[in-house]
């Protein structure tokens, strides 16, 4: 099993501040940054862009972006968020024509490849790309908005691909996103994860470090 990532999404942190947003989030104990991308047509929302990701790096964040891109096509894009300095690219599969093509086109240039999986997305998208994954993040929102609450069907989707990670023998990381907080991380990582991106639940509260300590100790629980 994987070391436990908690991801913060900078969708909620204060973008006037953003860089020093990034700082104190790190400083805080958090393990790599979570990139929530929307383009106001395949989900809700309008969000950030590669100039953004870039605009970190200079700012001398060194930790790994995690770019979730919830745009449609996504091809055209990726590119541009290896070039800006993302680490990870996650994507959906209704967002790309060929989804092996995809996950080659993030390897290719120089990222890690993950799959993103709605509430109602099927898992038989992972049947045959397996070997070119090294993460799977799973919504337990409907994506387009931060603050929503977390969906609780998400939690046995977590087991079947927790169980399809155990089963396949290969190092994938199992990402959960959407309502995750200090009250219910514990059954979360329970029932598989470990990389948790948590927005609202952190960057809404005064005290950073208080929060992700909180939530490093829920999860201890967990065994």
């Amino acid at each position: 099993m994987n070391e436990n990532w908690i991801a913060p999404s900078i969708l909620s942190a204060n973008f006037a501040k953003l860089g020093e947003e990034v700082d104190n989030v790190l400083a805080a104990g958090a393990d790599i940054v979570h990139f929530d991308v929307m383009d106001n047509h395949f989900v809700p929302n309008l969000t950030i862009g590669p100039l953004v990701c870039e605009a970190l790096r200079k700012h001398g964040v060194t930790a790994p972006i995690d770019v979730h891109l919830m745009v449609a096509p996504v091809d055209r894009i990726i590119p541009d968020f290896a070039k800006a300095g993302a680490s990870i690219i996650t994507f959906h599969p209704e967002a790309s024509v060929h989804i092996d093509r995809t996950l080659q086109l993030i390897k290719d240039h120089g990222c890690k490849a993950g799959l993103t999986f709605n509430p109602g997305t099927p898992l038989h998208y992972l049947d045959h790309i397996m070997d070119k994954l090294d993460m799977i993040l799973l919504m337990s929102v409907n994506p387009g908005f931060g603050g929503q609450s977390f969906i609780p069907s998400a939690l046995d989707k977590l087991r079947q691909v927790r169980n399809r990670i155990d089963e396949s023998g290969f190092n994938i990381r199992l990402e959960i996103d959407g309502g995750v907080n200090g009250s219910n991380i514990r059954e979360i990582k329970a029932a598989g994860a470990d990389t948790f991106v948590a927005g609202s639940a952190i960057f809404g509260k005064p005290d950073y470090k208080k929060v992700i300590d909180e939530m490093r100790s829920e999860m201890a629980k967990a065994g």
